[in-house]
């Protein structure tokens, strides 16, 4: 299975909401869901490769997640 890069927001907000179902991600700072994303079983791209754009399509997409999850 190909590994998560930073430009697969939809796929990192999937497992952001599965792997942190109860968290909020508009209370997640950057530095925190930097950090967050960077520890998933399958991300696998240079951790220095994000910037400020690519997290907040990230933390987007895992809002969407966390709305349908919770209503």
């Amino acid at each position: 299975m190909p590994k998560i890069t930073w430009d697969d927001a939809e796929d990192i907000g999937i497992a952001l909401s599965e792997q942190f179902p109860d968290q909020d991600p508009l209370t997640v700072r950057f530095t925190d869901l930097h950090r967050m994303v960077t520890e998933l079983p399958d991300f696998g791209d240079d951790p220095a490769g994000s910037n400020e754009g690519k997290l907040e399509a990230i933390q987007m997409a895992w809002l969407e997640e966390y709305k349908d999850l919770n209503g």
